[in-house]
């Protein structure tokens, strides 16, 4: 890899670095010996000429995003190396496995790797990158994924971020067929990565799903923002009596009923509707035992933070009023500037707001194969809760 600029940091900003957090923003920076461009690697040094790290450059807020703090630039294998450790911490925790053959192989941050996605989908590596870096260096590490993976690699596809519902997306090698089918706990499921949301399906819910098999049994369940159905899919697996899907997107529905179908489960069990989430709490009282309450990001960044609590509280209250005594909601945020501490205290404002008693049965969060490196901690963004309503 070339390397042409020198980026230098201010007196004291080197701090940061030194504890291997992977961002530098602008700010921090006193002056750069060269002209790089969006994407290009540079070598971080101090305000006394050492050598802190190399990584990403992007004009903006986080202007170097930092992928190795080693002295020495990093050598052809990098890619390799760091695909494979990895895959390595994957297959230690048992992913993939006989009953599970998707899951995330890089999680940005958590893998030393900031601003890369790679998600594998039975044989398909999906490729996204959410830094003009990752997306200049998309060829090196197309080579790696194949040297790491060999054989087992079918096709790898890769998906510009900024560019999701399009079909903009190009194969770096192979090609694969969508809706393609993956095996999760034994469950099966079609993922569309060409026009899916993110790499096609959400990986990060899978330890969570799995969880309200444990509450399904004979119950009537209501699963709010379905996506394709996966909370759907698992509680109908372990024994619900009936199960509800509902989703303002047509198509997300639509895929709903395919994941359904695929499953092999009665449509009797089970029905969709499309329709808001709020508008179709609203008459659903002592209906439901089980309501699962996973909505999209509602902020995105921290101007939207205020706007999203008062949605948050207004989807938990609401759900919370609706149950039946003595039932169980799994409630969730996916927005990263949201921390645990104040998802937590908005689900007990919309618990005061709703007059229930309820008990917290789990805390939840992403699983291992999404990492959070301890010196990011804003790598942890989903959170979640199972609540006991009285």
């Amino acid at each position: 890899m070339e390397i042409n600029t020198i980026v230098f940091l201010k007196a004291g900003r080197e701090f940061s670095v030194q504890r291997y957090h992977p961002w530098i923003f602008s700010g921090a920076i006193q002056k750069m010996e060269g002209e790089p461009k969006d994407g290009d690697w540079v070598e971080v040094k101090d305000s006394k000429n050492k050598t802190l790290a190399y990584g990403h450059y992007q004009k903006g807020s986080i202007t170097i995003r930092v992928l190795s703090f080693e002295n020495d630039k990093p050598g052809a294998e990098f890619w390799i190396n760091k695909i494979m450790a990895a895959y390595s911490l994957r297959t230690n925790t048992d992913i993939p496995n006989e009953y599970t053959n998707c899951y995330r192989l890089i999680h940005a941050e958590g893998d030393g790797l900031p601003g890369l996605v790679i998600d594998i989908y039975n044989g398909v590596a999906v490729v996204q990158a959410h830094s003009a870096g990752m997306q200049a260096d998309r060829e090196e590490i197309s080579n790696a994924l194949k040297i790491v993976f060999k054989e087992s690699l079918h096709a790898i596809y890769y998906k510009n971020a900024s560019k999701e519902g399009s079909k903009d997306g190009e194969y770096l090698f192979g090609m694969g067929v969508v809706p393609h089918i993956v095996s999760e706990h034994g469950n099966k499921f079609y993922v569309d990565w060409e026009l899916g949301q993110k790499t096609g399906f959400f990986l990060d819910q899978r330890e969570n799903r799995n969880l309200l098999s444990v509450f399904s049994k004979g119950k009537k369940i209501l699963n709010t923002f379905c996506y394709t159905g996966g909370f759907s899919v698992y509680a109908l697996q372990a024994g619900a009596e009936v199960v509800h899907s509902v989703d303002a997107s047509e198509k997300a529905v639509a895929l709903t009923r395919k994941n359904i179908e695929l499953n092999g489960f009665d449509p009797i069990q089970h029905e969709c509707f499309t329709l808001d989430t709020f508008e179709f709490l609203k008459d659903k009282k002592d209906v439901y035992d089980v309501i699962i309450l996973d909505p999209p990001a509602f902020a995105k960044h921290k101007e939207a933070k205020h706007q999203a609590m008062k949605g948050y509280q207004r989807l938990n209250a609401e759900a919370m009023r609706t149950i039946k005594s003595g039932g169980i909601i799994f409630t969730f945020s996916c927005s990263q500037v949201v921390d645990r501490q104040l998802f937590y205290d908005t689900v007990v404002s919309a618990a005061i707001q709703a007059g229930r008693q309820i008990k917290v049965l789990h805390h939840l969060s992403q699983p291992a194969d999404h990492p959070v490196s301890i010196f990011h901690s804003e790598g942890e963004y989903l959170k979640g809760l199972v609540l006991y309503i009285l």
